[in-house]
């Protein structure tokens, strides 16, 4: 059962960081790269992990208090995670000149953001078993992803923005805590069951949203190419 499930934990990032690679087919990103995303995203794990950790023995994640229900889910949990990946995206990938159009924040901050969610998802499956990770399959994962897409699409402009690089920054960065958070307090409450549900329409948003950035991208990067093509012939 516990290999099951620990199977079950690496597919849903490894499908999605699939098929945001997928998208990238103009100018392919270097796989080494990607894999070091992923790892870096793998390894942030552990501070957040660890952070979370110690505001619940503090007793800060009261889920019947509304101010704690709210410091939970968007500062324990949201702005924590978020600043993790941000930070990494931002140090790394985004830096270096194989980062060369925008759809490439994108593509990096996934594969932080899928390393995040994998080795979280590795460490609920031996938590709590099979059950709780099929669930975070089609919850956790997906929306981890999601707030991902939202700040990398923020940060990929950014990069070819500079005018405005602080100001693209800080909108995709504030969106992903914003959403990541809500999503997260109505998890983390336990005052009233039916609340747990709101969680599912703000994940099909957040999706939404994130796939429709990942469209505006690849039609630009579409577009770029199609453009450096004609130039050159």
């Amino acid at each position: 059962m516990y290999l099951l499930s620990l199977l079950l934990a690496l597919v849903p990032g490894g499908l999605i960081a699939f098929f945001i690679w997928n998208k990238d087919r103009n100018n392919p990103e270097p796989r080494l790269h990607l894999w070091l995303s992923f790892i870096l995203g793998a390894l942030i794990t552990i501070p957040a992990y660890f952070l979370e950790r110690f505001a619940v023995l503090q007793g800060l994640d009261d889920p019947t208090r509304i101010l704690s229900i709210l410091f939970t889910a968007f500062i324990i949990v949201s702005l924590t995670e978020e600043l993790f990946k941000a930070i990494c995206l931002l140090v790394y990938p985004y830096r270096q000149t194989y980062f060369d159009e925008p759809l490439d924040g994108i593509v990096y901050a996934v594969m932080i953001a899928m390393g995040f969610a994998t080795t979280e998802n590795v460490i609920y499956a031996l938590q709590h078993g099979l059950v709780t990770t099929i669930v975070r399959a089609f919850t956790a994962v997906p929306a981890h992803g999601a707030f991902a897409i939202i700040l990398g699409y923020y940060v990929g402009r950014s990069k070819f923005e500079p005018a405005r690089k602080w100001q693209l920054i800080g909108t995709g960065f504030g969106l992903s805590v914003f959403l990541h958070g809500i999503y997260d307090l109505f998890l983390v409450q336990e005052l009233y069951d039916w609340l747990i549900g709101l969680a599912i329409p703000v994940l099909i948003f957040s999706i939404y949203l994130s796939l429709r950035m990942v469209k505006v991208q690849q039609e630009e990067s579409d577009k770029r190419h199609h453009m450096d093509s004609d130039l050159e012939g």
